[in-house]
């Protein structure tokens, strides 16, 4: 009874290990198939159309929204400091360094992730895998590669959209609510910013969305038979790739950022 508990706590982390480690592996297979033909192109415009632009109502409202809260709990901490002025400074550099591109790829993790689990785990619980392999098609190249090249490429483009819609909504509530200027809040927020700023939030979109799909597709991949398997994949799916996003978001923060 006493070693219960670190047995159990040693169960856990040998089970996280080992999910890591064939994760690790479909990883490299996954960037192996993409390196041989065939390439399947129709595959990838309908997951690019799938993942970026039925995405984007999502993530628009979220950016939005996140934008003016930040402006209006800058305004309130800045007004303890008379310090109020630094609001346009700070949204922008916070929505396009941090909470776009890491809200953008948790909206997409919870809508994309789930949605390419669900689907591939349909598709193996129903055997389209098994009668794409008799067909002599590759499931990695005809599944896998379309949307993680997709996802890739779309969740930039939305982090692009979102880091503009949520220094919009901050400018809304700025001049609005706030009673800021509208030409000196326009200045100080293009002053501020810099082109690394805007760069290294579109390579975190690009990792993010690599990781979504990736994560989307190991979990489908390897669904369980029925019902209640699809949907514990859809689950781990999710989770998975969201706590990554989180985990891989600071590990790029710090190789970026730290001085």
């Amino acid at each position: 009874m006493i070693l219960a508990p670190v047995a159990a706590i040693g169960r856990s982390t040998l089970g996280g290990l080992a999910a890591l480690g064939r994760i690790a592996i479909f990883l490299v297979a996954t960037i192996a198939a993409m390196l041989r033909p065939p390439f399947y192109f129709r595959e990838f415009l309908q997951a690019l159309w799938a993942i970026g632009y039925n995405s984007l109502p999502v993530v628009a409202l979220t950016a939005l929204f996140t934008g003016g809260a930040l402006a209006l709990q800058i305004y309130e901490g800045g007004a303890r400091f008379n310090a109020s002025q630094v609001v346009p400074s700070i949204v922008a550099i916070g929505m396009v360094r941090e909470l776009g591109p890491v809200l953008g790829g948790l909206m997409v993790a919870a809508r994309v992730a789930s949605s390419i689990a669900a689907e591939i785990g349909t598709m193996k619980v129903t055997e389209q895998i098994d009668a794409l392999v008799t067909l002599s098609t590759d499931p990695m190249r005809y599944l896998t590669v379309p949307r993680v090249l997709a996802a890739t490429i779309a969740l930039p483009v939305l982090v692009a959209v979102g880091d503009s819609i949520g220094i919009l909504g901050g400018y809304l509530v700025g001049t609005g609510r706030l009673e800021l200027n509208a030409a000196a809040y326009l200045k100080t927020t293009v002053d501020y910013l810099t082109l690394w700023d805007v760069t290294s939030g579109l390579i975190k979109g690009a990792v993010f969305g690599f990781i979504v799909a990736l994560v989307g597709c190991y979990f489908g991949m390897n669904s369980e038979r029925g019902a209640q398997g699809v949907g514990r994949a859809t689950k781990s799916a999710v989770v998975t790739a969201s706590v990554m996003i989180l985990a891989t978001n600071y590990l790029l923060t710090e190789l970026f950022f730290s001085a």
